[in-house]
């Protein structure tokens, strides 16, 4: 089967902040586009007009301006959204969709590093969305670099979403032991990626991956 013709694939991008995910997400659009397959990139929060005005609300301001709780509904509101008009649609057609995060963010941020609220976000990840991406790449970074990287990025942002890196380097240091966690107990979907090196470095591993659960 050629690369045109795959059937369309649902992949999302996770990790702590300032790990890269976005550029590698874009990549892979670029690297799949090139042979010739349609392909939406789009993100979380966000990705549909209402999805972006929730990611107004929950990305910036101070740290404890939303409880855990409030920021699961907050996620899963903005996410049943771009589920309904970006990639539910998308998948459709038949072209592959893949998302700079998806609920695997939400299980980790606000499920097992500001509480024990993974219960809560599977409930409401099952009773409205109930997908899974296909593959799920998680790129891993020493927290204190990804900070870094996190923290110079929003210095030249028009916009400010720095609420999380807020939180600190702890959190960030919780939040890679989550995703670690993510890879470990559901192996069947998602891989976790050295984030390390070079642009180009990272994207051949994902490229590699990829084409391993493509043969």
């Amino acid at each position: 089967m050629s690369a045109a013709h795959q059937p369309p694939r649902f992949i999302s991008f996770e990790g702590i902040d300032g790990s890269g995910k976005s550029t590698q997400a874009r990549l892979l659009a670029e690297h799949l586009r090139a042979q010739g397959r349609e392909v939406v990139l789009t993100r979380e929060p966000g990705g549909s007009p209402g999805a972006e005005d929730i990611r107004r609300l929950v990305l910036g301001g101070a740290p404890d301006r939303w409880s855990p709780e409030t920021e699961i509904l907050l996620f899963t509101a903005a996410r049943r959204d771009h589920w309904e008009r970006t990639i539910r649609p998308a998948l459709d057609r038949g072209a592959t969709v893949i998302t700079d995060r998806f609920a695997d963010s939400t299980r980790v941020y606000q499920g097992t590093t500001r509480g024990d609220l993974t219960e809560m976000v599977d409930r409401l990840h099952a009773l409205m969305i109930g997908v899974q991406p296909d593959l799920t790449f998680v790129l891993d970074l020493p927290p204190a670099q990804g900070l870094d990287r996190a923290v110079a990025r929003e210095a030249g942002a028009a916009q400010d979403e720095s609420r999380f890196e807020g939180f600190g380097l702890s959190f960030q240091e919780r939040l890679r032991a989550g995703f670690h966690d993510l890879a470990r107990q559901a192996p069947e979907r998602v891989r976790l990626i050295d984030g390390t090196g070079s642009l180009d470095t990272v994207a051949a591993r994902v490229q590699a991956v990829l084409e391993t659960e493509q043969a």
